[in-house]
């Protein structure tokens, strides 16, 4: 089992108070997050990009076994996810995360489209996400 941890801090009410987000890694060591990052587009973090960048990672390393399983070489990914929230009842819900991938490589373009397809439905972090997935794929 690989187990990996985060941590935030939270200080004052919903619209004034204001935290910091932590990762085991180092990455992001005390990163400030807030209201105004999350809904007001302010300088910090927010959950929803953290679980964009989880998804974008997790699908490029999933998509990367699946073109070397396919035999594909020379691979470049490069990927973008979009997390959409919207108000849902009294409160806000993840709607969807839309992936845009570009991928280069040297091998058959079906076999390069279907180990993407299977990186959006394998790849953990899509398996966890309770929305609608999308993808786009760009082959050069």
């Amino acid at each position: 089992m690989i187990r990996k941890h985060a941590s935030a801090h939270w200080e004052g009410p919903i619209k004034e108070g204001k935290g910091t987000i932590s990762t085991q890694s180092g990455a992001l060591d005390a990163q400030p997050y807030g209201f105004n990052t999350r809904f007001e587009d302010k300088p910090g973090s927010n959950p929803e990009e953290l679980i964009g960048a989880a998804h974008a990672a997790c699908f490029s390393m999933a998509l990367s076994l699946g073109l070397e399983q396919a035999g594909v070489t020379d691979v470049v990914i490069d990927t973008k996810a979009v997390v959409s929230m919207d108000k849902e009842g009294d409160g806000f819900a993840i709607k969807s995360s839309a992936l845009s991938t570009t991928i280069k490589g040297k091998g058959d373009e079906a076999a390069i489209r279907k180990a993407a397809a299977d990186a959006k439905a394998g790849c953990p972090i899509s398996k966890v996400l309770n929305c609608e997935i999308t993808l786009d794929v760009t082959v050069n």
